[in-house]
């Protein structure tokens, strides 16, 4: 009756009064079975249609049995039966016929008879027949006087019944999904399915089922295998490779083609996307089967979207590995409203860990995170809480409480432009937040701590990139103080975080333009917000004491290029119907970035997507001190030795002479252009 209650009130009263018929036909589909069953009046009518579908399925059935076991009579003696045997098939045949409807029902095969034939039904029909023809040898044996049934007859008898039946059921699917009867297809969309393996086939069932509402026609499949051309799926002929896609749409006439997510890199929609967009043709991308069975997503085709153009082979966890760190341990994640801290929340919830702490000082953030985690119900006790890392004396008293013994730190700031005007702030939130909460896990005997840095450490040009260098520096020098196991994890640019480019340009899109691009030579690497955090959480198990691990980001992407996707994406012309206008390049960018130092050697780890950066580690006692002095000019607001002091710590960092924010004036983008 749980289905009941969900129901609207109207509703509800109309279907318990049995009232009005129009509510109860109206709901009914929503209602669970047993909920109907339940319903005042609702239980008979359930029972007197499955008892009708029964009967039809006798009726039908019989005559097809009696008419098979004939058929095997008269195969075996070539249509021309002799009078004996014939009176043994008059003398059997009704027992023949009851036995196989109480066999075959018994397997309940009249329970799915139209919709749904697999290789599993087979195997049952097999089973089911030769149950049948089991029962009937013994009827034959022990009920009659004598043997009445040739045995080549009961063999010939499971063979008819195996393939006419199975044909019947067949030809009923084939009728059902209407794929084979071209009047049946006129004006549905012609399109192709990219890939042709489980996923694919998968696919084509769906796009078959005639109550989809979808018009569309499955004409093939295109694979990036060549061996897998000229086969078929579901009797759907593979046609081509991907390279071939331009020549094979023009030839077939496709009006779209899906893919579904995940199943290419990104280079490769890309690449598709600009051979089918001189014909005319859609690429629509579908949800891959784990974003459906988590129910982030629904089941219609969508436009590609710029993730789709970046998306790189899948990551695959060694989840034996984390596992063996994670389960039945306390976490904490600091930075749990952000947006790789709060994934990393989310794809922690997949293991087991005994407590999971969040940290973050957005009150907004964590309200939000909170009620996402009620409604995720992963079942694994979690803590949200309100507090600053840089509030020493609060992360003291949250550490002795909750015990943490591994610690995710991904709270910072992030931004290059604004952290080049307040370098004393970049150094409170970047590099004394690290050291405070580095002791601290030292002190309270973590057993794990994991610092999220990034590429703009490397020959960084910025403050935010020289702090978070020197927080790496300050992590990396404890290995021989502690304990503890310290490790950091490096990455490029998160796609679509808060603040990024990608959500600036959606808006910008969204207003009518123009698109800000600082140089048309600016390139970035990127990952995907679950991407990074599961690598992160992969780094932080393999990674060993004072190791600075980097993820594999790929190939880095032209900013432009960008931009001119997410136009084209939104159905829009770069330069024609959205312009482009080039700004320059802001205080501490640079054009490209890297992921490792000079004189750093990148070694392979267990994860083909993890390396190490294996650098010289620095004298504690000298780093510590460096760090101090840092956290003390901060503390008097001298931004210019704060430039200096981080040059000695890092000698490559460039330093830019800081700019007063009131004295900063206010760009015009058209006007730089």
């Amino acid at each position: 009756m749980d289905g009941i209650t969900e129901l609207p009130e109207s509703s509800r009263n109309a279907l318990v009064k049995g009232r009005w018929k129009s509510s109860w036909e109206a709901v009914w589909p929503s209602l669970p079975q047993e909920a109907i069953d339940h319903l005042p009046g609702t239980g008979w009518r359930h029972s007197w249609k499955r008892r009708a579908r029964d009967l039809i399925w006798l009726a039908l059935m019989a005559p097809i049995f009696g008419g098979i076991f004939y058929l095997a009579y008269w195969v075996r003696f070539d249509g021309e039966i002799p009078p004996a045997n014939w009176a043994s098939f008059q003398r059997m045949w009704v027992w023949v016929i009851l036995i196989k409807l109480v066999v075959f029902g018994g397997f309940r095969f009249h329970r799915s008879w139209t919709r749904y034939v697999t290789f599993y039904d087979l195997i049952w029909l097999v089973e089911a027949a030769t149950v049948s023809e089991i029962g009937i040898a013994l009827a034959d044996r022990l009920w009659m006087v004598q043997k009445l049934i040739p045995r080549s007859v009961l063999i010939l008898d499971w063979g008819i019944t195996v393939v006419g039946i199975g044909g019947i059921r067949a030809g009923w699917r084939m009728l059902y999904e209407r794929r084979w009867l071209p009047f049946f297809s006129r004006g549905a969309i012609p399109i192709f399915i990219v890939g042709a393996n489980d996923a694919g086939e998968a696919l084509l069932r769906t796009l078959s089922r005639r109550n989809t509402g979808w018009n569309y026609v499955v004409v093939g499949f295109v694979d990036e295998d060549a061996s897998r051309v000229g086969s078929h799926i579901g009797g759907v002929p593979v046609v081509g490779t991907l390279d071939q896609i331009a020549y094979l749409a023009e030839k077939y006439e496709v009006g779209e083609i899906l893919i579904l997510s995940d199943a290419l890199p990104g280079r490769q929609v890309r690449r598709l996307i600009q051979q089918t967009e001189q014909l005319g043709v859609r690429v629509r991308v579908l949800p891959s089967y784990e974003q459906i069975l988590s129910g982030r997503v629904t089941i219609r085709p969508r436009p590609v979207a710029i993730e789709d153009l970046l998306r790189r082979e899948p990551v695959r966890l060694d989840l034996q590995e984390i596992r063996h760190w994670i389960d039945g341990r306390r976490l904490l994640v600091t930075g749990s409203a952000g947006s790789i801290g709060s994934e990393i929340c989310r794809q922690l919830l997949q293991f087991s860990p005994s407590l999971l702490i969040l940290i973050d000082r957005s009150e907004t953030g964590q309200f939000f995170l909170e009620r996402q985690l009620q409604r995720l119900g992963s079942g694994v006790p979690y803590e949200v809480l309100l507090a600053d890392v840089l509030d020493r004396s609060r992360m003291e008293y949250i550490l002795d409480r909750y015990r943490p013994e591994i610690v995710f730190h991904a709270a910072a700031y992030k931004h290059v432009p604004l952290l080049e005007r307040h370098p004393t702030e970049a150094v409170k939130n970047i590099v004394r937040a690290t050291r405070q909460l580095a002791d601290l896990a030292m002190e309270k005997a973590v057993h794990s701590f994991v610092l999220i840095s990034t590429d703009k450490a490397v020959n960084p040009t910025s403050v935010m990139g020289a702090c978070k260098r020197a927080a790496e520096i300050y992590v990396q020098s404890l290995r021989a103080l502690s304990a503890c196991r310290f490790v950091t994890v490096r990455f490029g640019n998160v796609l679509d975080s808060a603040g990024s480019v990608v959500p600036v340009f959606r808006q910008q899109i969204a207003e009518g333009g123009p698109v800000t691009v600082t140089d048309p030579r600016m390139c970035r690497y990127f990952m995907t917000i679950p991407e990074a955090a599961k690598l992160v959480i992969q780094a932080g198990a393999i990674g060993r004491s004072g190791e600075i691990l980097l993820l594999d980001m790929g190939e880095p992407v032209r900013i432009l290029d960008l931009a001119e996707d997410m136009i084209r994406l939104s159905g829009l012309r770069p330069g024609v119907d959205i312009e482009i206008v080039f700004t320059g390049i802001r205080p501490g960018e640079k054009l490209s970035e890297e992921l490792h130092l000079p004189g750093e050697k990148r070694l392979a780890t267990s994860h083909p997507k993890i390396l190490l950066a294996d650098c010289t580690r620095r004298d504690p006692e000298f780093v510590r001190a460096a760090i101090l002095r840092l956290e003390q000019l901060a503390d008097l607001h001298q931004d210019q030795a704060i430039l200096q002091a981080l040059h000695e710590l890092i000698p490559q960092f460039q330093a830019q002479p800081p700019v007063a924010q009131e004295f900063l004036p206010r760009q015009d983008h058209r006007q730089a252009a």
